[in-house]
């Protein structure tokens, strides 16, 4: 059985898996816009696709609880981000390698601008990898994320757009030939959306009613003569 120090992001089968899921979102996110965006990778030397409309790229690999790339920090504390920094944020399989997955999504939501778009990748929980995941001794934390994420979308103030599976349905290291997306992909990949700040309208406050001036005389009355 391979050491549990091995990063299997590393492995064969699993740089194919990246490379198809690429290729996926290459395509499905060629229309995303705006200023700066997240990349957070349980692949160290990942590569955020080319979107034509998209700024500045951000890129943060974890590994054993630790960020390196354009910075570093370590993984169980809060991104060091001010609030809705980025436009668009992808999570490729950190979740997966994160010892704490539900704070790391609720640290994405808070440093996704109000309508930008959250983009999650893994291993899907129902596909031909989880044989090659037992072997590789990885196989809890990487089929359970999948289950629980619909909630967990669900609460941090997120919407779910778009779900779809790519790469090969078992491990292979071989390129994937099936064309992106794959219903049987062995990988998922989750577009949510963050919710906009409803805006609120104060209550217009009635102004009080003039009684238009009486600019005719009364009966009877006699305009004086100076």
């Amino acid at each position: 059985m391979p050491s549990r120090e091995s990063n299997i992001f590393a492995t064969a089968p699993l740089q194919a898996l990246l490379a198809a899921e690429s290729v996926a979102l290459s395509a499905q996110l060629q229309r995303c816009a705006g200023q700066h965006a997240l990349l957070v990778s349980a692949a160290l030397d990942d590569e955020p696709p080319a979107l034509p409309l998209l700024g500045r790229w951000t890129r943060l690999g974890l590994r054993r609880d630790v960020y390196r790339g354009d910075l570093h920090g370590r993984g169980d504390e809060p991104l060091p981000f001010v609030d809705e920094a980025f436009d668009l944020i992808l999570l490729r399989h950190a979740l997966e390698v994160s010892s704490v997955p539900a704070q790391l999504l609720r640290e994405t939501v808070r440093v996704l601008a109000p309508g930008g778009l959250l983009v999650l990748t893994g291993l899907h929980p129902i596909s031909g990898w989880l044989p090659w995941l037992l072997w590789q001794g990885e196989t809890g934390q990487a089929l359970s994320i999948r289950l629980h994420l619909g909630r967990w979308l669900r609460a941090s103030e997120l919407e779910i757009e778009r779900s779809d599976r790519a790469g090969s349905a078992w491990p292979s290291g071989l390129p994937n030939r099936t064309p992106a997306p794959n219903v049987l992909g062995g990988s998922y990949l989750l577009h949510a959306r963050k919710r906009r700040r409803a805006v609120t309208l104060l209550p217009l406050k009635a102004l009080p009613q003039r009684t238009p001036a009486n600019v005719g005389l009364a009966p009877g009355a006699r305009r004086s003569v100076g």
